[in-house]
């Protein structure tokens, strides 16, 4: 059973699952796919080519799948993808994407958070299990791994990437690729050490949150270059998810990671 509210505009050719409701003053479009137990709040407009998975909530004022803001997009089919147990909060915005970028796809994760405010633009990628607190922009082509965590008003570049379970302070310019499990902030961004309470609370283990640090140790603060520590890390440390994880996403970075803080203080893990 669907419950669409008489005053909302549906068009004939959504697909809406079951148990969805609809709210008043809704606007849904031709080729728009919504999953069973979604709920589609008051003033929402949900323009052509979104999909969007099971339990999905999208709040008031959001608008879905509006033409990307990309002067290369010439009116190509190209697509919003939302996976399952997504909140989109109010006034939020997640544009298609554009053919020319290779993609012509603009994906949001399970489970993941956009509150209020929150740009999400052409082609971007985020996650599983991500927030990007309010005010949150991210530029075109933007991906944002799993569990990562964007603070409110930060604003990324275009072409970055966010590693998994990094968390970025609240009003961050973000202008290089910010590596997994780390904790990074300040203006102009550096790193500033390791996501320890996000680690903590995804049930990370001390042994593995004493061994990421150590990496990141090596790699920032004992006057290595990139290339240098990459390889000190890959020689020093036995092998692991999370060495190879950082590894991995250091050497495919294409726009270069972070700086260090240069007044870092390294605290313990107690």
């Amino acid at each position: 059973m669907v419950d669409i509210h008489p005053l909302a505009t549906v068009s004939p050719n959504a697909q809406l699952g079951e148990n969805v409701k609809v709210g008043p003053y809704v606007f849904i479009d031709d080729n728009v796919e919504i999953g069973d137990g979604s709920v589609i709040y008051p003033h929402t407009t949900i323009f052509p080519y979104v999909k969007m998975g099971k339990g999905t909530r999208i709040f008031p004022g959001a608008v879905v799948g509006a033409i990307p803001q990309d002067l290369k997009f010439d009116g190509e089919v190209t697509w919003v993808e939302i996976g399952d147990n997504v909140t989109v909060r109010e006034c939020a915005t997640i544009n298609r994407g554009t053919a020319a970028s290779g993609k012509g796809v603009t994906r949001i994760g399970d489970d993941t958070l956009l509150m209020s405010y929150v740009h999400v633009a052409h082609d971007c990628r985020v996650g599983n299990h991500c927030i990007l607190v309010s005010y949150v922009g991210i530029a075109g082509e933007t991906d944002v791994d799993d569990w990562a965590i964007l603070g409110g008003s930060t604003v990324v570049h275009q072409f970055s990437r966010i590693g998994t379970h990094a968390m970025v302070g609240g009003g961050s310019r973000v202008t290089k690729d910010i590596p997994p499990y780390s904790l990074c902030g300040r203006d102009p961004i550096c790193f500033a050490g390791i996501n320890l309470v996000g680690l903590r609370r995804r049930g990370f283990d001390s042994d593995v949150i004493r061994n990421i640090k150590d990496i990141y140790d090596t790699l920032y603060y004992q006057g290595y270059n990139i290339s240098d520590g990459c390889a000190r890390v890959e020689a020093g440390f036995p092998q692991s998810p999370e060495r190879d994880a950082i590894l991995d996403f250091i050497r495919e970075s294409r726009r270069g990671i972070v700086r260090a803080n240069e007044t870092h203080f390294k605290g313990d893990l107690e």
